[in-house]
């Protein structure tokens, strides 16, 4: 008779006994980062922002302005419905418009302050919650194997 490996605390899952394979890794993984996205998304939605809304200010906080036909292609959105993000945008002081120095026809959006401030908000909620949720959920050794796990991630999506 095998001798039994150790007990699962309440609320805990056993670790695997077998090594998965690649499909069933992937299979789960895929499951957990979505609902970790999910829990993510629903920790920073305490605002009056949109999750494409979000999008978009990180968008423009990471690439810089941008044309709305541009912000549309990158978002996978029709121009139309980007617009209508911007608008909402716009008429909360968290973008703001100026001529596009190429082509003076066209408007490029940028944040505001308001909307640099309201982007750290919904980061800082989000990194908040995940900091919370590590400490009270995960003893020493769990939050060794979590480290270890995000350096592997990070590994698997740097890309070759």
């Amino acid at each position: 008779m095998p001798e039994p490996t150790g007990t699962t605390l309440p609320g805990r899952r056993a670790a695997p006994s077998a090594e998965p394979g690649a499909e069933e890794l992937a299979t789960r993984l895929t499951a957990v980062v979505g609902r970790l996205l999910r829990r993510l998304r629903s920790t920073s939605s305490g605002g009056l922002l949109t999750p494409t809304q979000r999008s978009v200010l990180s968008r423009l906080d990471r690439e810089g302005p941008a044309t709305t036909a541009a912000l549309a292609r990158a978002e996978y959105v029709r121009p139309q419905s980007m617009r209508l993000t911007l608008g909402a945008l716009e008429s909360q002081g968290l973008v703001e418009r100026a001529p596009d120095p190429a082509d003076g026809r066209k408007a490029v959006m940028s944040l505001t302050a308001a909307g640099t401030a309201s982007l750290a908000e919904v980061r800082a909620a989000k990194h908040d919650w995940l900091a919370e949720a590590i400490a009270a959920g995960l003893d020493a050794d769990e939050r060794r194997t979590v480290a270890e796990a995000a350096e592997l991630i990070d590994r698997l999506t740097a890309g070759k």
